[in-house]
């Protein structure tokens, strides 16, 4: 169960949120205070302020960009179509990336930096304070908290963007207009920020942390840093960057367990203490909400592509199409059981008369089950959907293990027990003995693709390993022509960001 202080801060982020925003500040924000608004000169007296500033910072967590949107992100890859055209899908698919595309290229940016804003005023504000109902260990614990958040947002930046402004001071009059610097400082600053929330965050595992980030969530972000990170500009990892990722994820898995049903780490009733989640954005209905369940089993905000679901083993672990128990009619039968937990035809079906037909089309004839609560039929704009999005999870964690110590010293056996245990929670069988690096390699990918589908993560995968031209260009089954082009591994900077630094903020190369 929940203890008080995650009740609060799941029921109260979204209030205090609005309440402390001006408070706050922003990058962008330099207006003077409202009359009827908190201000800096009346907040930050109490150390009851800081804990509902901390909630604040927790709550830019919740933005769409990073929660209910994550099954959107696999819109950009292999994997789905995006028929309303959220974070302008179709046109980063299609190959009009430029300074003006809106979206989510637009948008990691100017989310990342007002998240960040929030932060540093934060330790500002917490390094001026010198009441006594702070202790130093509450000052260390608050600087950690908001030091995972900050290196979260540079992430975003540094794997979208590479080179940008490094940003650790709230921003002045006089400092607003911030270059750029280049990639591997930003990287720098994301691992000292994870580094030091490591040190100083509680070490109980996350559901004991009553929605507060934990020493491992730190560790399982960097590890998901360091991963993307080792392989640079060419696809070919760095094996002493690997190192770490194995270790850290090693050192992870040691506090959690996998889920013992898949689907519970993605529906409100599953969520609570599960032993898989390592992070998540936590939400609470009535007064907190978005919209998962009218956005995916209503109007098919993002239905999967044809060939995402043939990538679907069969339950013998053989290839669908490959497999002796392939059944053409009954597509689904006999299928990896994370196919049905992910996938649906038409329309959602939990059984027991638990139906919702879907007020939209369906463009592939398939909608993404599994971030969809049976509880809350019919879905519509009156379903409070107050299911937490994971951000980082056990799942992932034993892939990066895998993936890094494959890479290390080929398919050993902590690999191929990794991959067993991970396939074992749905009754796959394990991978076939005697795979050589490179076969084991694919299967681990492959892998990633499966377990991980729709959460975000796929279009930084085929970034990181440099083969996003490789597999988007093939896609031909979508309904808007693929094109990806070498430059995108980088996006360009927002053009409105460049024209007010007046010169100061330079464009990233080729755009």
């Amino acid at each position: 169960m929940l203890n008080s202080n995650s009740m609060f801060v799941k029921k109260h982020s979204f209030k205090i949120f609005v309440l402390v925003a001006l408070a706050l500040g922003s990058c962008n924000d330099l207006d003077l205070n409202p009359l009827d608004q908190i201000s800096s000169a009346t907040f930050w007296k109490t150390k009851g302020d800081f804990d509902k500033a901390l909630t604040a910072n927790y709550a830019y967590m919740q933005s769409d960009i990073w929660a209910v949107e994550l099954p959107v992100w696999n819109c950009l890859t292999d994997d789905g179509f995006a028929q309303h055209n959220s974070g302008s899908a179709k046109e980063i698919i299609s190959g009009s990336i430029s300074p003006s595309t809106t979206g989510y290229v637009s948008g990691v940016y100017s989310e990342s930096y007002k998240a960040i804003a929030r932060v540093n005023i934060f330790l500002q504000q917490l390094n001026a304070y010198q009441n006594s109902d702070i202790s130093d260990a509450d000052r260390k614990l608050y600087e950690a908290e908001v030091r995972f958040l900050r290196g979260f947002y540079y992430f975003q930046l540094y794997s979208a963007y590479g080179d940008v402004p490094l940003v650790l001071e709230p921003l002045t009059l006089e400092t607003q207009k911030q270059p750029k610097v280049a990639a591997d400082k930003i990287l720098a600053q994301i691992l000292e920020d994870l580094d030091f929330a490591i040190a100083n965050l509680n070490t109980a595992a996350y559901a004991q942390n009553g929605g507060h980030a934990a020493a491992s969530s730190a560790q399982a972000l960097k590890a998901r840093v360091l991963i993307f990170s080792a392989y640079g500009n060419t696809g070919t990892p760095d094996l002493a960057v690997l190192q770490q990722v194995k270790d850290l994820a090693a050192s992870v898995r040691e506090k959690y367990s996998l889920s013992p049903k898949f689907e519970d780490i993605f529906r409100d009733a599953g969520q609570k203490g599960n032993p898989e989640i390592i992070f998540s954005a936590n939400f609470l209905a009535p007064n907190n909400t978005r919209p998962w369940d009218m956005y995916y089993g209503d109007w098919l905000v993002a239905s999967p592509l044809q060939n995402f679901v043939d990538a679907f083993e069969c339950t013998d672990g053989l290839p669908y199409g490959v497999s002796p128990l392939t059944d053409k009619k009954e597509p689904f039968k006999n299928r990896d059981p994370r196919l049905a937990k992910t996938v649906f035809v038409d329309h959602p079906d939990f059984g027991g008369g638990k139906i919702h037909t879907p007020s939209n089309s369906r463009p592939t004839g398939y909608g993404v089950m599994k971030f969809l609560v049976p509880e809350n039929i019919p879905y519509g704009f009156s379903t409070l959907s107050q299911q937490n999005a994971v951000t980082l999870r056990l799942g992932e964690v034993l892939l990066m293990f895998a993936e890094a110590q494959n890479e290390i010293a080929g398919p050993d056996e902590s690999v191929y027990a990794a991959m067993k245990e991970l396939r074992a929670r749905v009754g796959m069988p394990p991978f076939p003995a005697g795979l050589s690096k490179a076969q084991m390699r694919e299967r681990i990918r492959h892998e990633r693709r499966i377990e991980l589908a729709f959460e975000g993560l796929r279009y930084y995968d085929l970034k990181r390993w440099h083969i996003a031209a490789e597999v988007l260009n093939n896609v031909k089954d979508s309904f808007v022509p693929y094109k990806f082009e070498e430059k995108f591994y980088k996006w360009p900077l927002p053009q409105p960001e460049i024209d007010k630094s007046g010169g100061v903020l330079v464009q990233n190369k080729d755009y």
